[in-house]
């Protein structure tokens, strides 16, 4: 998988919280993933299609993260993963795709975004859409990690 085409995810992913949560997530290294459990509590899975690819991206948040991350961005800290948690995610997994889209189209890839489902609960699973290999790419901070996993096929 092309490197060009990941970066723009994992660079929207630390500018998004740290813009709107004003928290730093610290990238760890890449690896392939070859199952479909997630490795955190709550997912936002986003498909995209474009005339030279088709993939999906994942964002996992551990439960202690998005709870310190919602409580940043909106004031609020529930004590477990409710709609309004589950809400934010999909607002961050949009808001992450969108920046990486943007990134992505000024090195001329184009694709469209589907609307992001959300997903939690422990050992839940995360089916991506297309054929490719999974990288998954961890994140860590003080409250607890966060996991971006993208799959592509055909990313020329």
């Amino acid at each position: 998988m092309n490197v060009e085409f990941i970066n723009p995810f994992l660079v929207s992913l630390i500018n998004v919280i740290s813009t709107m949560a004003t928290m730093d997530l610290k990238p760890g290294k890449p690896q392939l993933k070859n199952h479909d459990l997630a490795k955190g509590d709550v997912s936002g899975l986003i498909g995209m299609v474009g005339p030279k690819t088709r993939g999906s991206l994942s964002i996992t948040f551990e439960q202690t993260l998005i709870l310190e991350i919602m409580n940043k961005m909106l004031g609020e800290k529930p004590n477990t993963i409710n709609d309004e948690v589950t809400d934010l995610v999909g607002e961050i997994t949009n808001m992450v795709t969108g920046g990486a889209k943007n990134l992505l189209s000024e090195k001329g890839y184009d694709f469209d975004m589907a609307t992001p489902a959300v997903v939690s609960g422990k050992n839940h699973t995360i089916s991506h859409k297309a054929r490719g290999k999974k990288i998954m790419m961890p994140f860590t901070h003080e409250y607890g990690n966060a996991f971006i996993e993208i799959c592509f096929e055909d990313a020329k």
